[in-house]
Parts: C-alpha cells; sequence; structure tokens
C-alpha cells in the first residue's frame, strides 16, 4: 500500500483497528485515498457542528473523515460520546443519510484527515466497491446494538414505521443482474413469509412489485415498495436475521448475492451509495426510537 503523509507509524489492521468486528483501517484508508485528499487541521478546529435543527452549515454535514493522525473528540450537548483515534472514520451516518449532525466534532490535537464528500464518496466506490461492504458492517454491528437494546425495552411499537425510499430502479434491475449471477426472481403472494427473524440468510432482495412489511418482535418497523430492498445483512454474515418479512400483497423479488451486489456497485457507484444510505436512515430511524 502507498503510504501516506501524517499516516501514524505502524499504520496496520492490527495496531489501528477500530472497536468494532470486521473495521479494517487498512481497507479504509485504501478508500479514502482513492476519491479524496490529505487535509491537516490545527488543534482547537471544529470540523463539524451539532446541528439538531436541521441547518446546513458550509456543506459540512456532507463530507465523512478518515482520521490519520491526531485524536478528534466528539461531544453531544455538553457531553464527550466518543474519542476518535487514528484509523478510524467518522461523521459517516451524517453524510449518508443527508440528515444533521448528531455531534460535534473538535481536534483535540493537531490533526491529519482524509475527507470525502458525495461526489468523492461515489467515486472511490466505483474503485473500491467492497467497501461497500465493510461498511455496511460498521452499521449492521451498530443495527444489531440497536435491536438489542430496543427488545430490551420491552414490546416495541411498529405505528409510526416509515416508508423505505427506493435504492434500485426495478426497471434497469433485472438487466443489470441478468449475467452477474444465475438467481430468478421468486414471487410471494399476499400474508406469505418471506423472512423470519433468527433464520440464516445468503441473500439479499430487491422488491420489484409489491410491499413487504419488516418486522421485529411482531412490530412493524418499515415498509419496503418496488426498488427497496430487504435481508442486505446476509451479505456480510451468516449471523441470525434481525428481523422479519411478510408480503402485504403479491411481491416478486430478486435475489443477490454478495458477489453479484459488489460487481453492480463497481458498475453504478450511485447504487452502493443509496444502499448505504438506506441502511443509515433504517439505523438513524430505530435509534431515534431509543431516545
Amino acid at each position: 500500500m502507498p503510504s501516506v503523509p501524517g499516516a501514524p507509524r505502524g499504520y496496520s489492521v492490527v495496531h489501528q483497528a477500530m472497536n468494532i468486528p470486521s473495521y479494517e483501517p487498512a481497507a479504509a484508508l485504501e478508500f479514502f485515498q482513492a476519491g479524496g485528499e490529505v487535509e491537516n487541521i490545527p488543534a482547537g478546529r471544529t470540523i463539524f457542528r451539532e446541528d439538531r435543527r436541521g441547518r446546513r452549515v458550509l456543506l459540512q454535514r456532507d463530507k465523512m473523515y478518515l482520521l490519520l493522525k491526531g485524536r478528534v473528540s466528539l461531544t453531544a450537548g455538553a457531553q464527550e460520546i466518543r474519542a476518535v483515534k487514528a484509523g478510524e472514520i467518522f461523521g459517516e451516518m451524517a453524510a449518508l443519510a443527508n440528515v444533521p449532525r448528531s455531534a460535534t466534532a473538535v481536534a483535540k490535537t493537531p490533526c491529519r484527515v482524509i475527507a470525502l464528500d458525495p461526489r468523492q464518496f461515489r467515486k472511490a466506490l466505483g474503485k473500491k466497491p467492497a467497501f461497500a461492504l465493510m461498511l455496511m458492517k460498521v452499521m449492521v454491528t451498530r443495527l444489531r446494538e440497536a435491536v438489542a437494546r430496543l427488545k430490551a425495552g420491552g414490546p416495541l411499537r411498529g405505528d409510526d414505521a416509515p416508508q423505505e425510499s427506493a435504492v434500485f430502479n426495478p426497471g434497469l434491475l433485472s438487466d443489470m443482474v441478468r449475467g452477474l449471477c444465475d438467481d430468478a426472481p421468486v414471487k410471494f403472494m399476499r400474508n406469505q413469509a418471506i423472512l423470519e427473524e433468527g433464520q440464516l440468510g445468503t441473500r439479499m432482495y430487491a422488491v420489484l412489485e409489491g410491499r413487504v412489511a419488516v418486522t421485529i418482535g411482531g412490530a412493524v418497523v418499515d415498509r419496503i415498495g418496488p426498488g427497496g430492498v430487504l435481508g442486505e445483512l446476509a451479505l456480510i454474515d451468516q449471523s441470525p436475521r434481525l428481523a422479519s418479512a411478510v408480503a402485504e400483497d403479491n411481491v416478486t423479488l430478486q435475489p443477490i448475492n454478495r458477489n453479484a451486489f459488489i460487481a453492480l456497485v463497481q458498475l453504478d457507484p450511485d447504487l452502493g451509495a443509496a444502499l448505504l444510505t438506506a441502511l443509515a436512515e433504517r439505523l438513524r430511524y430505530l435509534t431515534g426510537r431509543l431516545k
């Protein structure tokens, strides 16, 4: 791997690993190198500010960062919620979901970072499509934690479940998938179970027709229409599914395996970015229910 000015000595997966399973700082470095440039930030500078009212401040909320050197403090209100160390990514949730920052980031020491705006992020995805899976791993770890905390708090209510935005263009997806995997579209009748909480899976599904209700503990937490996706956690590991899914009407789904997903992201980086955005919005919705 080429060296980066300001990267810490001994920069490696073992030495700089985040406290999140499956995160690989070396892969993150290669990804950020593919789309961004190194920036120096003096000690004491605010990198971005918490903005609970949704005001856009110099478009800074659109960037995510990889810290190469130094220490960054993330605070919500007057409380520090995390200290970012060299090799870690921060600011990705607001950048992906296009929502206000949930924290303020301040350089506690002189820092070097690589920042990616949405255009640069998509450029990097085209060069390093497998990174989409790694970033999904980071968010899925947080999803699992959020779901566990929600279940520990008692029965879930599903009366405010959102309608997930489309990730794929259903009309183009079949043509894109053809040749990338051998899975044909599958059909489900109204009220038929598609996925079951706790079951193992190897594929995610894109909705071509119909509508799917996603439930956790029997409560509806998502409604997914044409262009939306479900079961994407199966692309990452063989852990039990976090949620169940049932057809709300007659449904046609396109299965997508891991290799096909990586190929799709390489062909169309916007697709990978859209899937990460959908996952970030789902995580934001579930963590918002914990407040």
